[in-house]
């Protein structure tokens, strides 16, 4: 039982300070500067880094997979979207249980339940236990990202301060999920795929190890319920809606079970609609959506997840099956996108704080659509200078998008609807990366090698207009007077 002595929670169990976020604000050798907050903070990104390098990073592995384990591509899209499927529907739940019952207990829950699911993968024997092992992986991520969010957004009061630490977040974000195929290419090509997944544990057990010393424990000075119905329904929303478009092209669009599917997705989209405008602290508020600026920030970040998630597939097995590259070096072909993401998130962070979210968004979404037609002709020989132009300005879409999106998704809000806020603007990014996965993969469902160059042709047409959804996120996102 928890109690409180001199403005501080205490544990009576242990009698050890437990922080609120109060509390937090006003401890300045934890927030405010010195040696104990930027381990912190590096603690976060790093395993920020690792859920956005585990959402990309088996990319590039799909080949490798499918041919052990002799699998379709439909078979191999569900070992990416359990991931990403998982981690969208729990993101918000796990934040507020972390509020509850204490951030650090959370995050160290995750890395623990993020490290078996690892080691799950990396055994596995079939496609089964490969999903599953990934759904667990999903489970343990979901509660460490909004560790992160919580000290990006709840102890960054200054709108210029906070839209400059979002832009280092954003920087190690898109970084991650850009530089999966290249990190990925380089262990399968020395070891076999199921390195990709050995790898996450020495880093895990770094940050375990450094959690206990450094992370305080902190909750909310009021925690939010947890919202079970509203749970629930989420994710059969969301799982639902992925397998029928996953499913799609292998049963056909108009076969019973997809008509039954689309019936389910409409049953449950209109109970959680239901639910959660009924409920006094509900799992998404969405008296929220009515904001327009919120609405474009989470329409742009699924549609810029879209296209970076159908960027990656789409590429990966081109490269690998029509142009005959090992896993490495088509990992070599994305390094302009992951340099760019790396370069051009701090300086949209910047951005953001000198002049608002608007400019950055409108360079994102050029930059996509650019990159995206580059690539709507692709074919068998297409010069491979192309292919890199196309994946640099990829990449300046990734690197401008992720600050704004994140600082318009909060700006403006009290601080006890800021972190629900940034919660949905989460999912909606792990959102837009398990339908890219299903939409990239219902595109070359059935095709044969000698086809996959065209049949890729729609979905760079798709990134264009992602890139152009983004555009007109830009135009009612606030500009720098009306954030503050």
């Amino acid at each position: 039982m928890a109690t409180t002595i001199c403005g501080m929670t205490t544990d009576s169990a242990r009698q050890r300070p437990v922080l609120t976020t109060d509390n937090v604000r006003r401890r300045p050798d934890l927030t405010t500067g010195g040696v104990r907050r930027r381990t912190v903070l590096a603690i976060c990104v790093t395993s920020i880094f690792l859920v956005g390098l585990d959402t990309t990073v088996v990319n590039v592995a799909l080949p490798s997979v499918g041919g052990e384990l002799r699998l379709a591509i439909t078979d191999l899209q569900w070992a990416i979207d359990a991931y990403t499927l998982v981690l969208a529907s729990l993101l918000i739940t796990s934040g507020a249980l972390g509020d509850r019952i204490g951030r650090r207990r959370v995050f160290r829950i995750g890395l623990v339940l993020f490290a078996a699911g690892s080691v799950a993968c990396a055994l596995a024997p079939s496609i089964g236990a490969l999903v599953a092992a990934r759904a667990l992986q999903g489970v343990g991520a979901s509660m460490l990202t909004p560790v992160a969010l919580a000290i990006v957004v709840g102890t960054v009061t200054d709108a210029r301060e906070r839209a400059r630490v979002i832009g280092v977040w954003a920087a190690v974000f898109g970084l991650s999920m850009a530089a999966g195929p290249l990190l990925g290419g380089a262990l399968i090509g020395g070891l076999g795929w199921r390195a990709v997944f050995w790898a996450n544990l020495p880093i895990v057990a770094v940050v375990l190890v450094l959690t206990f010393r450094f992370v305080p424990e902190s909750r909310s000075p009021r925690a939010r319920r947890l919202d079970l119905p509203g749970q629930v329904l989420l994710t059969m929303l969301v799982g639902a809606t992925v397998a029928v478009l996953i499913e799609g092209p292998r049963w056909g669009w108009t076969a019973p079970s997809l008509l039954a599917g689309y019936a389910v997705i409409a049953a449950v989209l209109g109970a959680f609609a239901r639910v959660e405008t009924r409920r006094a602290e509900p799992l998404m508020d969405l008296g929220l959506f009515r904001r327009p600026a919120f609405a474009a920030a989470v329409g742009g970040a699924v549609a810029m997840f879209v296209a970076l998630n159908v960027t990656l597939l789409l590429g990966t097995l081109y490269l690998q099956q029509v142009r005959g590259m090992s896993p490495l070096a088509a990992g070599v072909v994305t390094l302009p996108m992951a340099l760019a993401a790396m370069v051009f998130a701090p300086l949209s962070g910047m951005l953001v704080g000198r002049v608002g979210p608007r400019l950055p968004l409108r360079i994102a979404g050029t930059a996509t659509m650019i990159g995206g037609a580059l690539l709507i002709g692709l074919g068998d020989r297409t010069p491979m200078v192309m292919l890199l132009v196309a994946y640099l300005f990829l990449g300046v879409g990734i690197g401008f998008a992720n600050a704004p999106i994140t600082n318009t998704a909060v700006s403006g809000l009290p601080p006890a609807r800021a972190g629900v806020a940034a919660g949905i603007a989460s999912t909606s990014r792990q959102v837009g990366a398990a339908l890219g996965v299903a939409l990239a993969g219902g595109l070359l469902a059935e095709v044969a090698p000698g086809g996959l160059a065209a049949a890729t042709r729609p979905g760079w047409a798709l990134v264009a207009l992602c890139g152009a959804a983004v555009l007109l996120a830009a135009q009612v996102s606030p500009t720098l007077h009306t954030a503050k």
